[in-house]
């Protein structure tokens, strides 16, 4: 690894050459993620469009300032968010422009104004039982009437009637328009999965080398894996919810459902790699010998990782996951007959209690999976 004074010695041709390839990889990833998003982007132009045309054309309003910004944000919220939380965004935004054009055309506007209008917003928003989302919004836009509006002469209610066409033009949108809900969930499946493999990956090669600091970084990275682990069953529920009220491929749901059986086996893969790490830690510090088919079932696993995005979505061959996963188990079993010593033992555990995991992800019934770890020596003959 290049030192400090390394760096500040090279060459300037090589700092211009390496600046340019950061450059063009950070330019790759800004245009790749401006393409994941394209959709939200058309969605929301076009909604601000059709929301400030319904509130001049159909409602007559001459400046419906509200109509585009609570399409806008409506629209922004449900790519890859709740339902529910898209409605209560819509409805907070028309709430808190209603109470605060009312309390406006008593009080007017200034500071201490402002300080009242925010407080009666929120207040307002907790009785109704909103959640935290809906009061915030409350405030937010309670804030834009009173700070960027003078108030009227007398109360309309136009303001309220703009967000209330806004937010009902995002939804409608959302809903004719829909984001591609394997999208949702892909997008969240395989960057875990991968990082799964990458750890399981960590821990056969820490295993292999004896280094118990490598074990140590595994478990770090094991850790660190929970959040999203949390995304994913939000996409997952997400999804479902698109497919539920949008127009949607119906086509969808079956993937959906094949993530929605994986989801709680790939959490518990994440948690037994966990403990994997742990007992590579042990054998490692203890210097206990772990036998070479144990460490060859731990890549079998990453193996079977791996392959499980695309069994999951019927774009690979199917049996790819079954398999790495049996040979996981045949090769684990193998390995208790080449040592007795405890470390050993529990990884070999895990190892099996893993592969059970990836197995239950591919729609077995816990006996099922837990019969053909169990035979599975005797079927590959390892």
């Amino acid at each position: 690894m290049a030192t400090v004074r390394d760096r500040l010695t090279r060459p300037p041709g090589d700092l211009i050459d390496a600046a340019a390839r950061r450059s063009r990889s950070s330019m790759r990833e800004r245009v790749d993620r401006l393409l994941g998003t394209w959709l939200t982007v058309a969605q929301c132009a076009v909604g601000a469009g059709l929301a400030w045309l319904a509130a001049t054309q159909i409602a007559g309003h001459a400046h419906p300032f509200f109509a585009p910004i609570a399409a806008i944000l409506t629209l922004g919220l449900t790519y890859g968010q709740r339902w529910r939380r898209a409605v209560e965004l819509s409805a907070g935004v028309a709430i808190g422009i209603g109470i605060a054009d009312l309390i406006v055309l008593g009080i007017g506007t200034g500071a201490w104004q402002i300080v009242i209008v925010v407080a009666l917003a929120m207040s307002a928003a907790v009785l109704v039982g909103g959640g935290p989302l809906f009061v915030n919004q409350c405030a937010v836009s309670a804030v834009l009437v009173a700070t960027l509006q003078g108030p009227n002469t007398s109360f309309s209610g136009a303001r309220f009637v703009d967000a209330l066409i806004g937010g009902a033009v995002g939804l409608l949108i959302t809903a004719v328009i829909p984001t591609d809900p394997l999208r949702i969930v892909r997008r969240e499946a395989e960057p875990l999965l991968e990082e799964l493999a990458e750890v399981l990956d960590d821990v056969a090669a820490a295993l292999q080398d004896r280094d118990p600091e490598a074990a140590k970084a595994a478990l770090r990275r094991g850790r660190a894996m929970d959040p999203a682990s949390a995304r994913l069953r939000e996409a997952i529920s997400t999804g479902h919810e698109v497919t539920t009220f949008s127009l949607a491929p119906r086509r969808a749901r079956g993937p959906l459902d094949a993530y929605s059986v994986a989801y709680e086996q790939i959490d518990l893969a994440v948690r037994n790699s966990r403990v994997l790490a742990r007992g590579a830690i042990r054998a490692t510090e203890l210097g206990e010998r772990v036998p070479p088919h144990a460490i060859d079932a731990v890549r079998d696993l990453a193996a079977a990782v791996r392959a499980l995005p695309g069994e999951l979505a019927g774009s690979s061959p199917s049996g790819r996951v079954g398999d790495a996963a049996l040979r996981a188990a045949a090769r684990s079993t193998a390995a208790l007959e080449e040592t007795g010593n405890l470390s050993a033992s529990v990884i070999v555990g895990q190892i099996r209690s893993t592969a059970v995991d990836l197995l239950r992800s591919l729609g077995m019934s816990g006996d099922e999976a837990r019969a053909a770890v169990r035979d599975a020596r005797a079927r590959l003959g390892v």
